[in-house]
């Protein structure tokens, strides 16, 4: 039998009698059923308002928790987005770079305490409660959201349950009125008062002595068997809620028959399923993601080698993503093509080993990966790869920005692509998939920007600005690490040391501008006249250092003789800003010359002994070049004017690895 039986059979036995004590009968039950209403609808109000505060704070929660996993830079607009959608009034973020940062919608202050803590509901305040707060908390950022609680909160909770809301513990003043006071605890950090209408009061009649015999009887009976199939059920199901509400998910009615009641139970049940499987599924995901963003902060904090962050942002996001395979291009400077650095689940022709993949090269504008690389534009689908790019179902590209500076503007420049193949839990990517990626796209435009910026700083530093060489301080590394390979494979290696003639004269005829154009020019024709391998250096001041490696004296002599003429045949123009000056000035150089390991064993030796034949030369006249003594008698000191450089000097070697 249904509920509507049961109640319709329950009525029949009350209203089957005289009319006096159908009457009589009715008046005293309307009472208590009036009276039993308002308990119950006090009973579900008070479940109602429980679930609408918990939900509130859950979702102040959720906000918290979403602002504080972003991205530092990207908190201020999660943060406005939430309070748009109305997910809370106030959302307080406070780090180390942004020591206060507040959105908020209505004027809240945080420092008030007033607030109401939904993690605490029974830590005391000392003012009354206007807010109620959810925080969430990182090493390096603490979110605070918080929904005010005013009249309209209440209102909304009291339209949810049919009932009147009053904050904090009220005695009805309203005659005709019942209330239940909801102190705060767990799950319901609010103190409330639910109102209710009450029931008339209800007219006693004298029954008859015999009447109340006859039919009490059945009365008994029916309200005991109504109220026990009726109630029993209900007391179940309310029970249940409670400690769902309470975070008990593995909560369970029992259905006692097949009827509206035991369906609401089913019903129930399964809803307690469905919610614990979400919320394990989301835990999981969860730690999954904190796993992976803790794996990429450590490796972008502890390293500045690309072939090491890459993989690892790549990894993080098929993984975050469910994608069967990756690739992450970067645009090289030189030809502005996409080349390929790190790759993983490629097949067919994209199978590579990593040294085979990083040759690969794809023309900007063309194909899928080209498009974004030109347009800066994400895209996604399942057709439309061009067919040098990977083999999939379906994909998704996004491209990598460098992160925006007040250089850049408020459009960064495209360093580059990350792509993913085939998602693995779907036919194609969606939404969630995209903005997932976007913020790993994000990571990898930071990490290769700042790796550029480290090895832009790292090259500035061993840089002479003036004249573009390498300067003191690289010398020494390079010149310690050239020893070290000639002496590892027994080859030779040849330091010229240059020095400009009377440079001192051209800083005080003509200035020190012009002495800055002499020796920029000086060291563009130190370029032209060495090999790719060759490397220049200003030692300081108008001295120059050049290793040669694998090349011997007779090579060594024959690039000082070629030097040499470079810079005595054509005079270098400047502007003379005084009359009487000329608008060239003719410098010349001279030049010591030494071998190892013929004139040093060591790379300081080396150095030291083209310094003294340097000095050799110098005292020598000028323009002239000297080969160390000690060692090598067969080479001979030369001049570095033609004739010179014909009649005594060296004439190149027919063999070896020499000039």
């Amino acid at each position: 039998m249904t509920l509507r039986g049961r109640l319709t059979s329950a009525f029949l036995v009350v209203v089957l009698g005289p009319v006096l004590l159908g009457s009589i009968f009715v008046a005293l039950t309307v009472g208590a059923v009036s009276r039993e209403r308002a308990t119950e609808r006090l009973d579900h109000a008070a479940t109602t308002v429980s679930v609408a505060v918990g939900a509130l704070c859950r979702q102040l929660q959720i906000s918290a928790d979403a602002v504080a996993v972003v991205p530092a830079g990207e908190r201020r607009a999660v943060a406005d987005q939430l309070i748009a959608r109305g997910l809370a009034t106030e959302i307080h973020v406070t780090d180390h770079d942004q020591p206060s940062l507040g959105r908020s919608a209505a004027t809240v202050d945080p420092a008030t305490n007033g607030r109401q803590d939904c993690a605490n509901p029974g830590t005391a305040i000392t003012a009354p409660v206007t807010a109620l707060a959810a925080s969430a908390y990182t090493p390096d950022v603490t979110v605070i959201a918080a929904e005010r609680v005013d009249a309209a909160l209440l209102n909304r909770l009291g339209d949810a349950a049919d009932v009147a809301v009053a904050l904090g513990a009220r005695v009805p003043a309203v005659a005709g009125t019942t209330g239940r006071y909801l102190p705060a605890e767990p799950g319901r950090p609010l103190s409330l008062t639910l109102t209710v209408p009450a029931s008339g009061p209800t007219v006693r009649y004298l029954i008859l002595l015999l009447i109340v015999l006859v039919t009490a009887v059945a009365a008994v009976i029916a309200a005991r068997w109504l109220a026990r199939s009726t109630t029993r059920p209900l007391g179940d199901l309310a029970w249940a809620a409670d400690r769902v509400a309470n975070g008990d998910l593995d909560t369970r009615v029992p259905i006692p028959r097949p009827d509206e009641l035991g369906r609401l139970a089913g019903t129930f049940n399964r809803m307690t399923r469905e919610l614990q499987s979400y919320v394990q599924a989301l835990t999981a995901s969860r730690d999954q993601l904190r796993r992976h963003l803790a794996i990429l902060g450590d490796t972008l904090s502890s390293t500045h080698d690309l072939d090491r962050i890459l993989p690892v942002i790549l990894r993080t996001a098929m993984a975050a993503t469910g994608a069967r395979a990756g690739l992450i291009l970067l645009t090289d400077p030189a030809d502005g093509r996409l080349a390929a650095r790190c790759g993983a689940g490629l097949t067919g022709s994209w199978d590579l080993s990593p040294a085979e993949l990083s040759q690969r090269r794809l023309a900007p504008g063309r194909g899928v990966l080209g498009r974004v690389a030109t347009t800066g534009t994400p895209l996604r689908g399942t057709s439309g790869r061009a067919p040098d790019e990977p083999a999939c179902d379906s994909y998704l590209a996004v491209p990598i920005c460098a992160p925006p500076d007040e250089d850049s503007g408020p459009d960064p420049s495209v360093l580059g692509v990350l792509a993913l193949y085939d998602r693995l839990d779907g036919p194609v990517f969606e939404d969630a998939d995209l903005r997932t990626l976007r913020t790993f796209a994000g990571q990898a435009g930071v990490a290769v920007h700042n790796v550029r910026v480290h090895e832009e700083a790292q090259r500035l530093s061993l840089t002479d600005p003036l004249t573009g060489l390498w300067n003191y301080r690289y010398l020494r590394e390079v010149l310690r690490r050239e020893v070290e390979r000639a002496s590892r494979f027994g080859r030779m290696l040849t330091v010229l040391v240059l020095d400009l003639d009377h440079f001192k004269e051209v800083n005080d005829t003509y200035g020190h501008t012009a002495g800055d154009q002499v020796l920029g020019e000086f060291a563009r024709r130190i370029r032209i006249g060495l090999r790719e391998v060759d490397v220049a250096f200003r030692q300081g001041g108008e001295e120059f250092v050049v290793l040669l490696p694998e090349t011997d004296a007779y090579g060594g002599v024959i690039v000082a003789e070629r030097l040499g003429a470079a810079v005595r045949e054509w005079p270098v123009p400047v502007d003379p800003r005084r009359p009487g000056l000329e608008d060239g000035i003719s410098i010349s150089v001279s030049i010591g010359i030494a071998v190892f390991p013929e004139h040093g064993a060591t790379a300081q030796e080396v150095l030291d002994a083209a310094d003294e034949a340097l000095y050799a030369a110098k005292h020598a006249g000028r323009d002239t070049y000297r080969l160390a003594e000690r060692v090598s008698p067969a080479v001979p000191e030369g001049h570095l004017d033609a004739a010179a450089a014909t009649t005594g000097g060296p004439q190149p070697p027919r063999h070896g690895r020499g000039r």
